[in-house]
């Protein structure tokens, strides 16, 4: 039997590799269905505005948790996980049939937010938001998207660190924001959000929280915070029960993955594998493996960034996929007819 710590490292791949791979699958529906959210997705400035919108929400929850405004972020993230959710629903359903499963999962989250349902409201949000985003930015915006992104998170957790408040502000809200991971079998989010002291996650856990997830909403940075905000002590993994990583490490990279796979003009592969070409492939490796990294830190209790690893490992991937499908290095950044 594998250590837990290992069981958990494995839950937290294969539900980035649902993102992954739900994301991809969504793209050509989305792009048919004409959900491209941009004129122009080679404008590097969408980048920018999306940015500016990433702080703007920061800071807005950031006052709603300081002014006990706690519940309206609740009814927001749980309309825009049922919102993303009919957009996934709708490339396999009519749009008025997709609205039913599309408002159970809002339902679900208000009435029932247990961890596996969070997780999979995450997953759904994750893959619509990916799809949607990687089909509107174009290569180099979503390179400029990817690497700005990297370097706020790092900034938000080591520098201001008001991304560990935001984490810890979330958590008590049990919404798609962070995806659960447990680490034993039985393991109840709901059973450890009401223990005596009222407090949502005690000493076993360790959370990793992740900047934006989807078109309006927050939460990413990996952060091993502990629940009393304490985050210069680590928590050791026997001591835990289980730990969270932001919906947005799953996202952001993502987009990327998308956006190769829509825009790049590498060849793609033959069927069933139709839709998917080396730089977006790779790019996925590429995340996967800077996930392993920052699990291997963060099982050790420490607060971390996640995007520097996971974008950068992306980004490493997709030009290196871009080169060896032979597209110049140039072009793979998106730069043709702008230098």
């Amino acid at each position: 039997m594998f250590p837990r710590e290992y069981r958990g490292v494995a839950f937290v791949v294969g539900l980035f590799l649902v993102v992954q791979i739900g994301a991809l699958a969504l793209v050509p529906e989305f792009v048919e269905s004409g959900y491209q959210a941009v004129e122009n997705p080679d404008d590097p400035t969408n980048s920018l505005v999306y940015i500016l919108a990433i702080l703007t929400m920061t800071g807005l929850m950031l006052a709603a948790f300081r002014y006990d405004f706690d519940q309206a972020i609740r009814l927001l993230i749980v309309g825009v996980s049922a919102w993303l959710s009919w957009y996934v629903f709708s490339a396999v359903l009519s749009p008025v049939a997709a609205a039913v499963p599309a408002l159970a999962v809002g339902v679900a989250l208000l009435v029932y937010p247990e961890w596996y349902v969070i997780d999979t409201a995450g997953v759904l949000m994750g893959a619509g938001a990916a799809g949607l985003f990687g089909i509107s930015f174009g290569l180099l915006p979503a390179l400029v998207l990817l690497s700005l992104l990297a370097v706020y998170d790092a900034i938000s957790v080591y520098g201001t660190e008001h991304m560990l408040s935001l984490a810890e502000g979330v958590m008590d809200l049990n919404i798609p924001v962070v995806l659960v991971i447990p680490l034993s079998l039985s393991y109840s989010l709901l059973d450890d959000g009401a223990d005596e002291s009222g407090e949502t996650g005690d000493a076993d856990q360790n959370e990793t929280a992740g900047d934006d997830t989807d078109e309006s909403d927050d939460a990413d940075d990996a952060d091993g915070q502990d629940t009393d905000g304490d985050v210069g002590d680590p928590t050791p993994i026997e001591d835990r029960d289980a730990f969270f990583i932001g919906l947005g490490d799953a996202v952001i990279p993502t987009v990327l993955v998308a956006s190769a796979a829509t825009f790049s003009p590498a060849a793609n592969f033959a069927a069933p594998f139709g839709g998917v070409n080396l730089p977006a492939l790779l790019a996925m490796v590429g995340q996967l493996a800077g996930l392993l990294v920052l699990m291997s830190w963060v099982i050790k209790g420490r607060p971390h960034a996640g995007l520097p690893l996971l974008n950068g490992g992306a980004i490493g991937g997709y030009l290196i996929g871009s080169v060896a499908a032979g597209v110049p290095l140039i072009e793979a950044l998106g730069l043709v007819g702008l230098v």
